[in-house]
């Protein structure tokens, strides 16, 4: 059934293509960015939807976020999408300021939205998380950081699964692999996902088309039965 669908960090990448996959479907979207203002009205304009800033760490702007989404009719489903890596390298040389700010954003931000959704979300509610096949694999060398924070979006799936199933809110997770973003210029190795493919058992990188179909798939009625589930999309990583 089509609704109002809240997606953070819905400007680019995976959070783009999750836009344009869940608008496919008939749903208005409420678009959460931080900097890409841009390229967000652009895509809003694209799929009829609107474009909010919202820094996700920050609670007031995580509460005007959905604030605006009850005085639209209330949300049906949130995708956390939300997130930002460092400069790859070992965890023994990465700097404080970067391991509080991937944390804030990528755990604090995720709690953040989570906890308004779990409030505002009514009976058939559904809320997915992005998650990184980094939070099984540790990610050494590069970002065990993220890795760590990543794993910790799969507790709070699994956690708020239970908590919300009685509500008929079902919770659930894509662990995404590595998949063509920008995320890997922020990071420092924008090459990553052609470096890493022979590494992957089917040999590529992952497109965001692909990661939003299973973001789709778990916010349709066809999931109605899955709940505190972690999909992986991840090429067989």
């Amino acid at each position: 059934m089509a609704g109002l669908i809240v997606v953070t960090g819905g400007s680019r990448g995976i959070g783009a293509a999750v836009v344009r996959r869940v608008a496919r479907d008939g749903n208005r979207v409420l678009i959460g960015y931080r900097a890409a203002r841009t390229q967000a009205e652009d895509l809003a304009r694209e799929v009829d939807g609107i474009a909010m800033r919202v820094e996700v760490s920050d609670e007031a702007d995580v509460e005007a976020l959905f604030d605006t989404a009850a005085d639209l009719g209330g949300p049906t489903g949130v995708v956390i999408n939300a997130g930002i890596t460092s400069p790859v390298g070992p965890l023994a040389h990465l700097r404080t300021a970067d391991l509080r700010r991937v944390l804030d954003v990528n755990v604090l931000g995720a709690l953040l939205c989570a906890r308004r959704a779990a409030r505002d979300l009514r009976r058939g509610g559904s809320i997915v998380s992005l998650s990184s096949a980094a939070a099984t694999l540790g990610a050494p060398g590069e970002y065990v950081h993220y890795a760590a924070g990543k794993a910790a979006v799969e507790a709070m799936t699994v956690g708020l699964a239970k908590e919300l199933g009685p509500r008929g809110i079902r919770v659930n997770a894509v662990a995404a692999g590595t998949v063509r973003t920008t995320i890997h210029e922020l990071s420092g190795v924008p090459d990553r996902p052609d470096r890493v493919a022979p590494l992957i058992p089917l040999g590529r990188a992952g497109e965001p088309e692909e990661i939003a179909e299973a973001v789709a798939w778990l916010l349709s009625d066809a999931a109605s039965f899955t709940t505190g589930a972690v999909l992986r999309v991840s090429g067989g990583l």
